[in-house]
């Protein structure tokens, strides 16, 4: 008995040195729920695509799994004393996929491709302080900007580099990813995977580990967890909490989880009715119960939430900051008369069909509003349709899920400043205009958390979007998969230091 248990902790003591060495080789089986809308990084606006493209592309900068910035492809950065211009340093010796080497030149061509409003870039609002991006050598970058611009170089690890000069011949970006990043795109069949190999020629020694991801498009949950289950798959990304619950205890199968960024929402229309009038969009705050809504949707994985992820200490106001989030449906109705729709108000949510989540909240949403007198109409869509009518603004409302940022700016200024590059709601408030303004160019922190303080409160119960939940972000994965992180933002970027122990 005694020889037995010194043979056991041998084999564990062996076991933990064997999974701390890094093994080469093997293809990542993952399974996501849907196939991506198409590869562009820069008029992307859906998590399948993202949970694909991420690992083809790079930015300048990175945000880590601790919500830090990071040097990407910039090596490093200098910013001049009055905060107006910053020059950096490019990476030498790197290339981009098809064998063109990667300059300063791409970064100043993809900035303008984002820039440009033909390309009705989502990120565009991010970068509309920048006055002037300029190649000041084969290997260095200056942007000028025209205020100061506090999470500059947070927001900049959302701008992909593409190589401009495949851009300028033609190159389809939308079916043929091209970047520098640590897996290139191989094969795509539509709605069965996508498949991306290792880039040999990557720049941070060593890696990646891997020599392949293959992205199976897997959309039922049940096939998915039979699939982690058996081995089929290694690797299931940012799953939705019901199938988390299921895994906890799967023989072989661990999670990964962190604090999401994400939130899901319902998002209203202002310029149709009944959503024009800021009182029936506090009205509907208050119908809501999200602490249920985190017990029926999340099964206790979560926290309601406001404009701002908890994730973001320090700028995240407490939801008892808000008073429309104390569940009153009386008061809601009342609201309601006021707004002159005593008799309730009808009106269609869309959703996304691929997104358990999604569904599931809208339709714990229907039952809750119905007490207060919202009458809602559930239409689910497939994730192509769902985008088109999200950009062309044709809905009443919608339920989905919205990714987030690691500073404030990046969950507000895009999405309610007047003509922001993903306000598909069309609200305009003049002050929630100039609180957008002051917060993204205010240097002092203490200032800007006030502002976004004052902007939290404002939008919570009268702007277009009801924040519901910030979820647990899980994924699952098998026991002998090593080396991956999760980060907060849903980015996949450690499968560079993943690894499959054997």
């Amino acid at each position: 008995m005694r020889r037995m248990g010194w043979l056991l902790l041998a084999a564990l003591i062996g076991s933990l040195a064997w999974a701390q060495t890094p093994v080469r080789g093997g293809t990542l089986q993952i399974a996501v729920d849907s196939s991506p809308a198409g590869l562009d990084p820069h008029v992307a606006t859906a998590f399948a695509t993202f949970v694909v493209i991420g690992n083809i592309y790079e930015g300048l900068t990175e945000v880590d799994e601790g919500l830090r910035v990071r040097p990407a492809l910039a090596e490093s950065w200098k910013v001049s004393p009055d905060g107006l211009t910053y020059t950096f340093k490019l990476r030498s010796g790197v290339t981009f996929h098809n064998g063109q080497a990667f300059s300063a030149k791409d970064v100043v061509a993809s900035f303008n491709r984002v820039r440009d409003p033909k390309t009705g870039s989502p990120v565009a609002s991010r970068f509309n302080l920048v006055k002037e991006v300029r190649a000041t050598g084969p290997l260095e970058v200056v942007f000028e900007l025209s205020q100061p611009f506090s999470p500059f170089l947070s927001e900049l690890a959302g701008l992909s580099i593409v190589p401009a000069e495949y851009v300028a011949s033609g190159g389809d970006l939308q079916r043929r990813a091209v970047g520098t990043g640590p897996f290139q795109f191989k094969e795509w069949v539509p709605d069965t995977y996508i498949l991306l190999e290792r880039n040999p020629r990557y720049y941070r020694q060593g890696r990646p580990y891997l020599d392949a991801l293959k992205f199976n498009i897997v959309p039922d949950a049940a096939t998915r967890q039979v699939g982690i289950s058996s081995g089929t798959y290694h690797f299931l990304p940012n799953i939705d909490p019901s199938l988390a619950v299921t895994l906890r205890n799967a023989p072989g199968v661990k999670l990964y989880q962190t604090q999401d960024l994400a939130y899901s929402l319902l998002g209203m229309n202002v310029t149709r009715k009944p959503f024009d009038n800021p009182k029936v969009r506090e009205a509907l705050n208050y119908a809501i119960d999200r602490k249920a809504l985190v017990q029926a949707v999340y099964f206790g994985n979560g926290v309601p939430g406001g404009p701002l992820s908890p994730a973001l200490k320090g700028w995240a106001s407490p939801t008892s900051a808000f008073p429309c989030y104390n569940t009153n449906p009386a008061k809601a109705r009342e609201l309601l008369r006021q707004a002159g729709y005593p008799g309730g108000v009808d009106f269609t949510i869309l959703t996304l069909g691929s997104v358990k989540t999604v569904v599931d909240a809208a339709q714990v949403l229907q039952a809750q509003l119905a007490a207060a007198g919202f009458r809602a109409k559930i239409e689910i869509l497939e994730l192509g349709k769902f985008v088109q009518e999200w950009r062309n603004s044709n809905f009443d409302a919608f339920a989905s899920l919205n990714g987030g940022s690691a500073d404030p700016d990046g969950y507000l200024y895009r999405t309610f400043s007047t003509g922001g590059s993903t306000n598909v709601f069309k609200y305009s408030d003049a002050r929630v205009d100039q609180l957008l303004n002051q917060g993204r160019t205010a240097t002092s922190a203490d200032v800007r958390r006030k502002i976004y303080a004052e902007l939290q409160v404002k939008l919570a119960c009268q702007g277009p979007i009801a924040h519901l939940v910030y979820g647990t972000l899980f994924s699952a994965a098998r026991e002998n998969v090593q080396g991956f992180k999760p980060v907060p933002t849903r980015s996949l970027l450690y499968l560079r230091d993943t690894w499959l122990a054997r």
